[in-house]
């Protein structure tokens, strides 16, 4: 009796045991992880929650069923059930630690492919569809008479999910181009623009600047007329106008304008200090005469803190030299 009593004990205690090794070490493990340089140990660590939990509610299950005086055919079919179980719960550790490592592996040494989460979802996928087709052998159902019903009824699936479809291809159709990659600031035809955060089985997601979300269906994307500023290059120039009175002189303008559009360049963090800035006078106005400077900043987003910077230094200059704006200008 005593001996019964104990092997319940030890049953029911396995599920408490993996509840504290998750709650306890595996978090522990965790942040001892993201201390360190190396990427792979978090990879790993990561990929194995809920795993000794499950693992060991499995063993539990296992055990009571064993210990129960059932039916042999019970028996055997709950021994099944744990089998499927138990191969499934490996294939998903399996699928989460293929799919991150093929991510942080594209991440790190392939630059020709962006790490997105369609890879890695379509690898987790591949991995799971092996280990289902594993725990349907071990547990005695043919796979072939299972693979040709699907064959068969393949053009109807196709049918069902044709809009899923479209997008998964249409999401492979833009990684395979590389003209759009997580990290651009593109802008699309219908107006919405941002940094592409990701590129998912289904959908291009973007973060515009006030830090909201645009969700796009990768069919959309893939047939869209699309601006990236990204491409050829990041850098792109920007273009300040101002307005000068007529009694200025044009030449000391230019000068100093090109002055203080030079040390812009120069020493702005967000401009690229190679680029000669271009000061060009393009029109007579009714109460000025009109002038464009040409900058260059480092991405999209760098142009708004170029341009600032580049006006309060030229308000400055022109205080210093004397140089007007139009009446009408300084009265607004």
């Amino acid at each position: 009796m005593e001996s019964k009593a104990l092997n319940i004990f030890l049953i029911i205690s396995l599920p408490v045991v993996g509840f504290l090794v998750e709650k306890l070490l595996i978090k522990r493990l965790i942040r001892l992880a993201k201390r360190t340089e190396w990427e792979w140990d978090d990879l790993l660590i990561s990929s194995i929650r809920f795993m000794p939990t499950f693992w060991l509610l499995l063993i539990s299950v296992y055990l009571i069923t064993e210990s129960l005086e059932i039916s042999q055919k019970l028996k055997s079919t709950l021994h099944k059930s744990l089998i499927l179980l138990a191969i499934m719960s490996v294939a998903l550790f399996l699928s989460r630690v293929v799919g991150e490592f093929i991510t942080l592996y594209m991440k790190r040494y392939r630059e020709d492919m962006p790490a997105t989460s369609l890879i890695g979802q379509i690898s987790r996928i591949f991995v799971l569809l092996v280990g289902l087709i594993i725990s349907l052998d071990k547990i005695g159902i043919a796979i072939t008479p299972l693979l040709t019903a699907l064959g068969v009824g393949g053009l109807a699936v196709a049918l069902a999910v044709r809009d899923t479809l479209e997008n998964l291809f249409a999401g492979f159709h833009i990684l395979a181009n590389k003209q759009i990659k997580p990290g651009d600031y593109i802008k699309l035809q219908s107006g919405e623009e941002g940094y592409v955060e990701d590129i998912t089985w289904r959908n291009t997601i973007i973060r515009q600047i006030p830090n909201n979300f645009v969700i796009v269906p990768n069919s959309k994307i893939s047939t869209a007329i699309v601006i990236n500023y990204n491409l050829p290059q990041p850098e792109m120039n920007t273009t300040v106008t101002v307005s000068v009175a007529y009694e200025n002189d044009l030449e000391k303008v230019e000068k100093v304008t090109l002055e203080t559009a030079r040390e812009v360049q120069r020493e702005v963090q967000y401009a690229s200090p190679d680029f000669e800035p271009r000061v060009r006078f393009t029109s007579f106005g009714e109460y000025s005469i009109n002038l464009n400077i040409t900058l260059r900043a480092k991405d999209f987003e760098s142009q708004h803190i170029l341009r600032h910077e580049f006006i309060k230094r030229l308000k400055k200059a022109y205080d210093r030299e004397g140089i007007k704006i139009p009446a009408y200008l300084q009265k607004l």
